[in-house]
């Protein structure tokens, strides 16, 4: 497929344990690894939004459970286009130009969704929002990816990964401050209304950062035309189709935890705001030492064996958070850490994995296809749960999205071991 097993590159004179992935970005990768992150931790934010106000939401417009979940639902479906899109375009016009256009449309409709008038044209903005919102992780990973040797690929992109923990802890902290200073019916509002901050990403990306020289050099030596043809013909259609899968899978189980969770704290738990936002920061801070350690973990025991060990821990986190009797807060509350960490620490090796299982002119396309298609379909969890709800309770309609971590560790069967393959 284009890659060959790649020497581990000898340790810089003067390292230290644990800042060894970093000064082998040197200068121009460094600046790609902060583009990267700040993209990545605002497309969380701008994502986030709509979770934390979806109660406020659903009592605003008096919507069905199946009406709220759908406003997810249709958001992480236009994501598939967007990120295949994205992805596309990244082999064809660079990673730098496709990430400043990916962040510059989930600003926009993120702001947009708080002047809806009604709940029609709020699902029709929020699936706008998709657009960019499913393809800046893709070229994001690629772009630092394409700086990074295999020695240290798969914790750098972790690293990476773990903005999304950043930009929901900042979505939280902003949700409790704004729905404490401000009613209910307005709050929500004023929320997307801050989704604009990202626009001041793009001033630092369009003056600082560039594409891979190496890599860049042999895009363009090859075409730069990645096709979806191409990525669903021999030899590539067997890895494009369980890769897709896999993310399917683990991606269904997540996006049913980011969506109802805070729903579930609030209308079954009985919590407030304020404790709402207690809750959730120790599930965010789970979520961030779950994408470290689980960078390091792809890099020592190989992407497959990461996947597969956090999607069965993952499963067992998902249900038992939900087991939970009435009354035992504080058992919630413990078991928001290992829960976060778990279903956070199995994205660790994405953006490795699906980087090296392409060549690359075809990198962008095929990420951007199998990381957002599986997006896209693993969409239907969110909304399969909402109506699941109205019938089994949230905290049995949760359970659900376990399901999605089983279907992950079958992809696995058909993939590839791909640690220390070269991008170049």
């Amino acid at each position: 497929m284009g890659t060959t097993p790649e020497s581990p590159p000898s340790k810089p004179s003067g390292d230290t344990p644990g800042t060894g992935w970093f000064r082998e970005l040197g200068p121009r990768g460094r600046r790609a690894f902060y583009g990267a992150f700040g993209g990545y931790g605002l497309d969380s934010y701008d994502f986030q939004v709509l979770p934390l106000s979806l109660a406020a939401i659903t009592s605003y417009f008096a919507l069905s459970g199946g009406e709220a979940g759908l406003l997810t639902t249709v958001t992480l479906v236009v994501s598939g286009l967007g990120g295949v899109l994205a992805g596309i375009l990244a082999d064809r016009i660079g990673r730098v130009r496709t990430l400043m256009l990916t962040v510059a449309v989930y600003a926009v409709f993120t702001l947009l969704c708080g002047f809806a008038p009604n709940y029609e044209t709020l699902l029709v903005l929020r699936a706008f929002q998709g657009l960019g919102f499913g393809g800046e992780w893709a070229v994001g990973a690629i772009l630092v990816a394409e700086y990074t040797s295999s020695r240290y690929r798969g914790r750098t992109v972790a690293v990476v990964q773990s903005s999304w923990a950043v930009g929901w802890a900042c979505a939280v902290l902003a949700y409790t401050l704004v729905f404490a200073l401000v009613d209910e019916s307005l709050a929500w509002r004023v929320l997307f209304w801050t989704g604009a901050l990202p626009g001041l990403l793009l001033l630092y990306v369009r003056r600082r950062v560039e594409d891979a020289p190496a890599a860049e050099r042999q895009r363009r030596a090859r075409g730069g035309a990645g096709t979806l043809r191409r990525i669903l013909a021999p030899p590539h259609r067997r890895t494009t189709l369980y890769a897709a899968l896999m993310s399917t899978g683990v991606q269904g189980g997540y996006y049913t935890l980011a969506t109802w969770v805070p729903s579930y704290l609030k209308t079954e738990r009985g919590l407030s705001v304020v404790g709402t936002g207690g809750y959730l920061f120790l599930l965010i801070s789970g979520a961030f030492t779950g994408y470290l350690t689980g960078g390091h973990l792809t890099d020592r025991l190989g992407r497959r064996a990461n996947i597969a060990l956090f999607a069965v821990f993952s499963a067992v986190a998902i249900v038992s958070y939900t087991l939970v009797p009435e009354g035992a807060d504080t058992l919630v509350l413990l078991l928001g850490f290992p829960l976060g960490f778990c279903t956070s620490a199995i994205f660790s090796g994405f953006g490795a994995f699906l980087s090296e299982l392409y060549p690359t002119e075809l990198r962008g396309t095929g990420q951007g296809f199998t990381y957002n298609v599986g997006r896209a379909v693993g969409a239907v969890f969110p909304s399969l749960v909402g109506f699941l709800s109205d019938g089994w309770g949230l905290a049995g309609a949760l359970t659900f999205g376990a399901l999605g971590y089983a279907l992950a560790v079958a992809a696995l069967f058909g993939l590839p071991e791909t640690r220390g393959r070269s991008l170049t």
